[in-house]
């Protein structure tokens, strides 16, 4: 028995499929990393887990539970960490703790004692009765975290937990994830904008796009997976279709793609191809203005499958938000 397994799994708004026919299985105890660009199908498959949606088509188990015949065992089973802040600001951390447990049915002579436990556990415990409104970005994180685990739940979902925060901050939330896992078996559901938390937390990634999951491996796997090097060319005078031209003739040139100004190769013995590159370039009166090698990271491997970076997805993401205040939209 998996901790999350899902059968053809379908959600559709009409014509649209947002979620399509996505089969997955999630071990007890992993961290799953699931990523993809804005409208890949995330949210609504993560909607659909937890019981928030339910399916057009397929099924989906929570530790063996059908989510949509048995939804109240489900939510009894899974943790969710919201990425916009779902804390209320004017109630002290205890608090925001209480309602949890009351809203999940825990019994009330068991609340303090859980309450301590988890707040132990993200290192709060001398913030227990102070104000949310005093807390920082990362100390709330944290206690969003703990609210989460009120109910002992085996399956814990993560919606970019570490979102605006700095760098410090970041590490410190990926340790408490680090540990939950370690210490409690705690199996993780992560969606995530930051490469480098993927690749630190994640047993497997998951890449999602248009409704479907388009590769599925652990890092490693999937960075090898596209083979040698990576080099990245820029060009003087906008020349870079010039470049791209002159190269398509190229067999030793695995891949190809013209991305944000720059022309980005995938060839083997990269080393060994820069001087033919530039040679290629002068006979075409083509001044380079920068070239960079590089082995395949995990931006790669997303640019690969998804035709973007993860950073304009992120980008995009910010501006819609930006534009959703103007005109006070909401979520």
């Amino acid at each position: 028995m998996y901790a999350i397994e899902t059968n053809t799994l379908t959600k559709r708004y009409g014509e649209f499929e947002a979620v399509d026919e996505v089969s997955i299985k999630v071990n007890h105890g992993e961290v799953f990393g699931l990523l993809g660009p804005n409208g890949a199908g995330k949210t609504t498959l993560i909607s659909m887990l937890v019981t928030t949606r339910k399916p057009t088509s397929g099924d989906a188990k929570i530790n063996g539970i059908n989510v949509v015949k048995n939804p109240d065992e489900t939510r009894n089973n899974v943790g969710i960490v919201f990425q916009d802040p779902s804390l209320d600001e004017e109630l002290t951390a205890y608090e925001n703790l209480e309602l949890h447990a009351a809203i999940y049915g825990i019994p009330k002579k068991d609340w303090n004692k859980r309450i301590n436990e988890v707040i132990e556990m993200v290192e709060l415990k001398d913030r227990l009765h102070h104000v949310v409104k005093t807390f920082s970005g990362g100390m709330r994180r944290r206690l969003e975290i703990a609210r989460g685990l009120m109910h002992s739940p085996s399956i814990l979902f993560l919606d970019e937990p570490t979102l605006g925060l700095d760098p410090q901050t970041r590490e410190h939330v990926w340790s408490y994830i680090k540990k939950l896992q370690k210490k409690k078996g705690i199996t993780v559901v992560l969606t995530t904008h930051y490469m480098d938390e993927a690749d630190s937390l994640c047993d497997r990634i998951a890449i999602m796009d248009h409704g479907k999951i388009i590769a599925l491996d652990k890092s490693s796997n999937l960075k090898n997976s596209l083979g040698g090097d990576v080099i990245e060319i820029e060009t003087k005078d906008n020349k870079l279709e010039n470049l791209k031209k002159a190269l398509k003739k190229q067999s030793w040139i695995k891949d190809m793609k013209d991305h944000d100004g720059k022309l980005i190769l995938r060839v083997e013995l990269g080393e060994r191809k820069i001087p033919e590159l530039m040679s290629i370039a002068q006979k075409n009166h083509i001044v380079v203005s920068s070239v960079n090698l590089h082995k395949p990271t995990l931006d790669d491997v997303f640019l690969h499958y998804t035709g973007k970076t993860i950073r304009e997805t992120e980008s995009n993401k910010e501006s819609m938000r930006i534009r959703r205040r103007a005109w006070g939209g909401h979520r």
